[in-house]
């Protein structure tokens, strides 16, 4: 099954927010950046089936892409930063953030997930998703869901899977 997913478009809160699965806006860039997003997704059109993170700025991609109606599904998300969300990652004066920094694929953050609490809910998305006998399908989520298809799919390792984080409004193409 080929699987297209697709990267929210670039949020409006100050640069450095750590803003994970809070339902912040997106910026008033949106339409263009919507526009480019669609004029590259329009090459792997039809789909069989579209899903979405049922945050706002995933949804609102969705639908302005022609899938005002893809199927919700919370395990989409972007990771729960729990304590840490919304405040910049500069003024976090939890001193257990150094820890987490130095070992982010693995630890959780203060009340939230860690990461293999998202590859977890994504790879279960996924393995049910194969049972669907769909043979495309377009996914409309966030940069982590993006990270941990990735490495679901085996496009690329946990020691560079940040390095292939898709840019807002970009595309990742994988095969399961």
């Amino acid at each position: 099954m080929e699987i297209i997913l697709v990267r929210h478009t670039s949020v409006d809160v100050p640069q450095g927010t750590c803003y994970g699965q809070t339902d912040v806006p997106v910026r008033d860039t949106f339409e263009q950046e919507a526009q480019a997003t669609l004029s590259e997704l329009q090459q792997f059109m039809p789909f069989d089936k579209a899903y979405t993170s049922p945050l706002t700025r995933a949804r609102k991609l969705a639908a302005f892409c022609g899938f005002p109606h893809a199927q919700q599904d919370n395990r989409l998300m972007e990771m729960n930063m729990g304590d840490w969300e919304m405040q910049l990652y500069g003024e976090i004066e939890d001193p257990y953030i150094n820890e987490w920094y130095a070992d982010y694929m693995h630890l959780p953050t203060t009340g939230g997930e860690g990461f293999p609490d998202l590859y977890r809910r994504v790879a279960q998305f996924l393995d049910e998703l194969k049972g669907q006998g769909y043979n495309k399908v377009v996914i409309f989520a966030h940069g982590g869901v993006l990270i941990s298809a990735g490495l679901y799919a085996g496009i690329y390792n946990e020691d560079d899977a940040w390095d292939n984080l898709a840019p807002y409004g970009g595309i990742l193409k994988i095969t399961i």
